[in-house]
């Protein structure tokens, strides 16, 4: 039936406008530029080439944004159903100081293998359970979002601490099931390769699944998404679960990149998941946002932070362009809404 006043579009034009409006076309005109203004100011090789289109350089810059990117992922379900989480930078020291003590401490007479599954599923499993409990006070208890994690963000930071002295665990370079955990997640492929992976499942989750329509239904109207009788306490739990798996994860990645767990790793963290999420489009009020809208928000901040570090910019200027950045990113979001 054709409704009076309402035009009918094909799927096609439909998807189109979905894209533009989510503003993932936008992101991709800014990433665009933020390249092409990388390339002109790069500096040169004695060949003459750019050092910015240098393939090592370009893979440096995915693996620098691919630890924040993964944790934007999660960032990018949570805030959907206008929640935040500002604990997945502790949730990430959390889960490098129990991948240390896991390797250095735990199952010592298990077989090399099995030690390394055990380590990683320990750190990943405990990370997802403080975001399960994260979730389950935020949707039982009906408390903020910002509240519940704020004190999970202390919390988890003091444990961290507590748990290994407040101290570093250092892991070597020898042929022990340690030295042998960092020489293979902290390869570039590994890296990349699991925020890939993960960025496709997630991509998936959100656009091909009952879940992910029901977490924009609650973001964009969570009265409405009750009376229709949508499963709201299941989904934030799950939602921030999530969050915390991926934190745990990308702690995982953390620790055998540096070669230590540290209690005091991923100080604002949360902060540039957060930044990446709503540059690349999401909506702060949650229920509009995008995967793809997210990865595009976190190339861009790596590309821009790339780009200033080859021209040598103070780090404290480069952290007030961010503050800009982000700021125009809330102010374009405002005003596709008002149009």
């Amino acid at each position: 039936m054709i409704i009076p006043g309402r035009s009918v579009q094909g799927p096609v034009v439909s998807g189109a406008r979905a894209a533009f409006d989510n503003g993932t076309t936008k992101g991709l005109i800014a990433l665009a530029g933020v390249v092409l203004l990388a390339i002109v100011i790069s500096p040169t090789a004695s060949d003459g080439s750019r050092i910015f289109l240098e393939l090592g350089n370009l893979t440096d810059i995915l693996r620098q944004v691919s630890i924040i990117g993964i944790i934007s992922l999660g960032m990018t379900f949570v805030i959907l159903t206008a929640g935040i989480d500002l604990s997945v930078g502790s949730t990430l020291a959390f889960s490098t100081s129990l991948t240390a003590m896991a390797l250095t401490r735990f199952w010592p007479e298990t077989a090399s293998g099995a030690h390394l599954l055990y380590a990683v599923l320990f750190a990943v499993l405990l990370s997802g359970a403080a975001g399960t409990l994260n979730g389950i006070v935020i949707a039982l208890l009906d408390i903020q979002p910002f509240i519940v994690t704020l004190a999970s963000m202390i919390g988890l930071r003091g444990l961290a601490k507590w748990l290994t002295q407040n101290a570093n665990i250092d892991i070597g370079f020898g042929q022990d099931v340690a030295a042998h955990f960092a020489s293979v997640f902290r390869q570039k492929s590994i890296v990349i390769g699991s925020y890939a992976l993960l960025a496709i499942l997630f991509w998936v989750l959100l656009n091909r699944t009952v879940f992910g329509r029901h977490v924009r239904a609650i973001g964009d109207n969570e009265t409405a998404a009750r009376y229709a009788g949508l499963p709201i306490r299941s989904v934030k739990t799950i939602v921030y679960t999530l969050s915390g798996l991926l934190a745990g994860y990308a702690g995982v990645l953390y620790t055998a990149e540096n070669h230590q767990g540290n209690p005091n790793a991923g100080v604002g963290y949360e902060l540039d998941a957060i930044a990446a999420v709503v540059i690349g489009g999401t909506r702060l009020a949650g229920g509009q946002g995008s995967i793809t809208g997210t990865i595009i928000g976190t190339l861009l901040m790596g590309i821009l932070t790339n780009m200033l570090r080859l021209k040598n910019v103070d780090s404290n200027v480069e952290m007030m362009v961010k503050a800009v950045i982000i700021v125009l990113a809330v102010a374009i979001q405002k005003q596709r809404k008002t149009v």
